[in-house]
């Protein structure tokens, strides 16, 4: 299965009353599809709020996302949790939605160790016939997916490719030593060239919903050798990836991207508690930034 080089982590789109806005949801994907280039979406991962959707929701927002990308792009449901039994049920009601892949967060609060961590993706691998993704992200799950069992983990069929916001000695690692065809995409979108010339294969990126064909430019230049001319247009995507995290000081993904989405013209909502949308300050900030 190829995902492309772009994944975009797709925020979900919310009504006034907080319910999810089926409409926007449809053109939200397109604008992602046709104007910011995005080769996959991942639809109910973190930036889609996930800790706040029910697992009706969810498999909503599944079958909903296959119907309406209709092959025009990847569906990667965010299935992962701290609860290995309810991702393995959520991984099969994903499959049966029809999805491509799913993304499988580290299992966040309780803490396993890494046999404990291998053991819960390996027992949800082996639940479903889909590409698994990996997704580690010690600053939200308090843990760190070890380069050792990320590795281990490869071995597995249909373990695929992780997204990885380590540093890059840890990158480096698991690419240099991963089985061929194993996929190492950065999890942090100021790192994207970084990771690229350390051999990361791409980006599941937040910054995609406002310059993701900037970012589709970057890496093909990277791709395509002119180095120089990468990271003359790392330098100007910068901001854009800093921003939405910082604004100026750290901010809950994904209330920047939502309120910058407003900005560029295409409004999607609020976010859910206990989530509170931007303050004066923070949305003038955002206002410089992107308009």
């Amino acid at each position: 299965m190829e995902f492309g080089r772009l994944i975009t982590a797709m925020v979900t789109p919310f009504d006034a009353d907080g319910r999810i806005d089926w409409p926007t949801t449809g053109r939200l994907i397109d604008y992602l599809i046709e104007d910011q280039q995005s080769d996959s979406l991942v639809v109910s991962g973190t930036t889609g709020e996930s800790p706040t959707l029910s697992d009706e929701e969810k498999l909503e927002l599944f079958r909903f996302a296959v119907k309406h990308a209709n092959g025009r792009c990847k569906i990667i449901a965010g299935t992962g949790s701290n609860n290995t039994a309810h991702s393995i049920h959520l991984t099969k009601e994903a499959e049966a939605a029809g999805v491509d892949g799913v993304l499988l967060v580290a299992p966040y609060y309780n803490r396993p160790n890494q046999e404990g961590l291998y053991q819960h993706f390996k027992a949800i691998a082996e639940s479903t016939k889909l590409p698994v993704i990996l997704y580690n992200v010690e600053g939200r799950t308090g843990v760190n997916i070890s380069a050792q069992t990320t590795l281990r983990l490869a071995q597995i069929d249909n373990v695929v490719a992780t997204k990885d916001c380590a540093n890059s000695d840890q990158l480096t690692q698991i690419i240099s030593e991963a089985p061929d065809g194993f996929k190492v995409y950065s999890g942090d979108d100021s790192a994207t060239l970084t990771s690229l010339a350390v051999g990361a294969y791409g980006i599941v990126s937040v910054a995609s919903h406002i310059i993701g064909a900037e970012m589709k430019n970057l890496i093909n230049a990277y791709l395509n050798g002119k180095v120089q001319e990468a990271a003359k247009l790392n330098g100007e995507c910068f901001p854009v990836f800093k921003g939405l995290f910082y604004c100026p000081h750290p901010v809950p993904n994904p209330v920047a991207v939502k309120y910058a989405l407003g900005l560029k013209g295409f409004p999607v909502g609020g976010v859910r508690l206990p989530l509170v949308t931007v303050n004066e300050a923070e949305a003038a900030f955002l206002r410089e930034l992107i308009l």
